[in-house]
């Protein structure tokens, strides 16, 4: 008699809080009991925003290394001397370069590299790339050009990747020797 008196007070109390149903069950009581109620005004002008520019951000962690983003070089000369191509330059890099060179590169430096391409008309020219200038400068420092640009050229980090960039400088210097001015 008494468990079936707490049974009865256990289902009273359990229909006061929630919305038995005999179709669901205890389905909806357990929904009820789990699930946080709605606010009864749940449109985007009444509603509570969080806005993330107001908030205060925190700072990276300090052993966090950047997996994305623009390359950094501080001082290009710095940077090209300690710079080692890691790619041997052979046939395979040669051609991977000139066939970049060809779909990159020849708007402004011209099929010839001399700097005659059909965008320098608009602009200032590129430098010859196989002229004794050019010929010069230390891998390190064209392959910072080419990745974050300098005073004429724009950056093309995001279309020349760092491997590309390897095989693009082993064509330059390849054509440096086989065709100098």
């Amino acid at each position: 008699m008494l468990k079936g008196a707490v049974a009865l007070l256990v289902l009273a109390v359990v229909a006061m809080f929630t919305s038995i149903s005999v179709q669901q069950g205890c389905k909806d009581a357990t929904q009820s009991a789990t699930h946080l109620a709605y606010f009864p005004i749940r449109d985007m002008r009444r509603s509570v925003a969080l806005i993330p520019q107001k908030g205060q951000m925190m700072a990276p962690d300090t052993g966090s290394v950047p997996t994305v983003g623009r390359e950094r070089i501080l001082d290009r000369e710095l940077e090209a001397a300690h710079f080692v191509n890691p790619q041997a330059a052979d046939d395979s890099s040669v051609a991977r370069g000139q066939r970049k060179f060809m779909r990159t590169c020849v708007p402004c430096h011209g099929a010839k590299m001399d700097g005659t391409g059909p965008v320098a008309a608009l602009f200032m020219p590129p430098p010859d790339l196989l002229a004794e200038m050019t010929r010069g400068r230390k891998d390190g420092y064209i392959y910072s050009y080419i990745r974050t640009g300098g005073i004429v050229m724009p950056s093309y980090g995001a279309q020349v990747t760092p491997q590309e960039a390897y095989d693009l400088i082993n064509f330059i210097r390849y054509m440096q020797k086989t065709s100098p001015r």
